[in-house]
């Protein structure tokens, strides 16, 4: 049965607009973010996924201690106030950000979109903290993927070769709950993107869950019913959304 995992953005630049809550007046845009997240947990998520970062084609980077400015009055709030059974997912890739935030909220998924190249630290703090962890499949930066979606091999010996890695790796740190994402939208092609969807049951050879985020992203072209379709059918576990479909 799928999971549905609602997006909440603490930014002022993620690409669906729709999808931020930031405004940077503290406690109001943090309870603007809770009672997103109330909504989510009644329309059926089964988590929330906070990301302070935009990680959006041309993005900049961010400092961990800006990264952490908009995240921790919403871990705070959410501490104390969210609906119970809702799990809680951050999307960063800074072990600093992970500790800080363990610190607040106890266990939670790490969603990391570099699958622990972005930061060497992160793989031994997510094992040392024991915490679920999403690998995800990307080449470069927001300024460069998308000069980096050629795969001489496919993009789908790309996936299996890659994860392959990365299981190891996260064997080596002591993580054992990791879900795979291939990355939609990260370095690759819109053929390659719907290529992933149509050919996803591959990667259920790694017998982990499968999170697809597809929703709203420039390859669906406004497709999100068909992405979610071809994922559900291909055996994803969880879908990230913006918006939980009635």
């Amino acid at each position: 049965m799928i999971q549905w995992m609602g997006i909440i953005n603490l930014t002022p630049d993620s690409f669906f607009a729709q999808s931020r809550v930031w405004s940077g007046d503290g406690d109001g845009y943090a309870r603007k973010a809770l009672h997103r997240a109330v909504d989510f947990a009644a329309r059926g998520a089964s988590y929330i996924d906070l990301g302070a970062v935009s990680t959006r084609p041309g993005a900049d980077d961010v400092p961990v201690e800006e990264e952490w400015r908009r995240l921790e009055p919403v871990l705070g709030l959410l501490a104390a106030e969210a609906p119970q059974g809702l799990g809680i997912s951050i999307d960063t890739t800074s072990a600093e950000i992970v500790r800080r935030s363990y610190d607040i909220i106890g266990p939670f998924i790490v969603n990391d979109i570099s699958a622990g190249e972005d930061d060497p630290g992160m793989l031994p703090a997510v094992g040392a903290l024991g915490l679920r962890y999403v690998a995800m499949h990307k080449r470069g930066n927001p300024r460069t993927m998308d000069s980096l979606a050629e795969y001489p091999d496919g993009i789908m010996a790309e996936l299996i070769g890659y994860f392959k890695a990365f299981s190891v790796k996260a064997g080596e740190f002591g993580i054992s709950d990791w879900i795979l994402d291939p990355g939609l939208g990260f370095a690759k092609t819109s053929a390659q993107n719907w290529e992933v969807l149509h050919r996803l049951p591959e990667l259920k050879v790694f017998e982990r869950p499968i999170l697809i985020g597809a929703a709203d992203k420039r390859f669906t072209c406004g497709r999100n019913d068909l992405a979610h379709r071809l994922a559900e059918e291909g055996g994803a576990d969880i879908l990230r959304v913006h918006e939980i479909p009635e």
